[in-house]
């Protein structure tokens, strides 16, 4: 038993035997929790999305992960499965002292690389992941509409935002749909399956609703999570802390993104990124907040372009929360 804690139950027990109990264990113990990193006093590991390294794990996995270890990451949520077998992503695993979480999978196509999908048998999925230690998975991006293209002269993303517009809130129910059938199908392999957003989701759409909305009351509660991408909320113009509250008990995990003040309200992925800590995300408010709405993996994540290494990124950004106190 720790010093600190001795002293504590002391103080604590002092104050009951001369009735000031009731009067002042709240205010000392929030002095108690004020002068402690946030991390340190919940007990959970500062994570990883590794999509935020770009190729470098496809290059050098081993290295990178223990790159990583030495910062002190230690709980990763994998991008993919960088063509790998399972059993080789854990064996790099294993041998950086790290795990892996959480992954995200996509819906068949060409992001998947001929990789396992979330289309794949249940039982081919829980097969893969279980050799990883991994009972999570996320659907990392929304199925993309029927015959759905790029048109000369658009980027990706503002054709993938114009395209969800064009088909409107059914698309998003269909979503529902599907999320609701492959996480039942899952359930009984013990894989959980949530959704992670982008921007697009909080568009307006006809009737006065959103993609997001949607999501949220059609998706079965006891079925499918959320990990919510707390960078993209903000460039969609939203709250963190109001939307972390709406999916009170359904949000398993967040994506630590942080965006310039330049970041203009879109929903087309458009952000100006940057380092947590070094944008105008209001981390006092959003930690403890997603402490009390029931995340349990907190994953540092940036998009490009940096202005740095991406490896110092995400070090200057494990820095910043390591110390930071809320």
């Amino acid at each position: 038993m720790s010093q600190g804690l001795i002293n504590r139950r002391s103080l604590l027990a002092a104050m009951a035997a001369s009735g000031a109990m009731a009067m002042s264990e709240v205010p000392a113990m929030a002095a108690v929790r004020r002068g402690k990193p946030f991390f340190q006093r919940i007990g959970k590991p500062i994570g990883l999305q590794l999509y935020t390294l770009g190729d470098m794990p496809a290059k050098d996995l081993d290295g990178t992960l223990a790159k990583l270890a030495a910062v002190g990451f230690t709980d990763i949520e994998l991008p993919g499965f960088y063509n790998r077998k399972p059993a080789e992503l854990r064996a790099a695993a294993d041998k950086a002292g790290v795990r892996y979480s959480s992954i995200h999978m996509n819906m068949p196509g060409p992001f998947t690389g001929g990789a396992l999908s979330l289309m794949s048998s249940p039982q081919e999925m829980a097969d893969g992941l279980n050799a990883l230690g991994i009972y999570q998975v996320f659907l990392p991006l929304c199925p993309l509409p029927e015959g759905f293209s790029i048109p000369e002269g658009k980027s990706p993303q503002v054709a993938i935002g114009d395209a969800l517009q064009a088909a409107g809130a059914d698309h998003w129910k269909r979503t529902a749909a599907l999320l609701n059938e492959r996480a039942a199908a899952l359930k009984p392999f013990g894989i959980s399956l949530g959704y992670h957003n982008h921007n697009m989701e909080f568009a307006p759409l006809p009737g006065g609703t959103t993609g997001w909305e949607i999501l949220m009351k059609e998706t079965d509660p006891s079925l499918v999570n959320f990990e919510l991408d707390l960078g993209w909320t903000s460039a969609a113009g939203l709250d963190p802390v109001v939307e972390l509250g709406k999916l009170k008990g359904r949000v398993k995990a967040v994506h630590l993104k942080d965006v310039k003040a330049t970041t203009k309200t879109n929903y087309v992925m458009n952000q100006d990124p940057t380092e947590v800590g070094s944008g105008r995300l209001q981390w006092a408010r959003i930690l403890p907040a997603a402490l009390a709405a029931g995340v349990e993996h907190f994953y540092v994540e940036q998009e490009p372009p940096f202005a740095m290494d991406r490896l110092a990124a995400v070090t200057k950004s494990h820095g910043f929360l390591s110390r930071f106190v809320a």
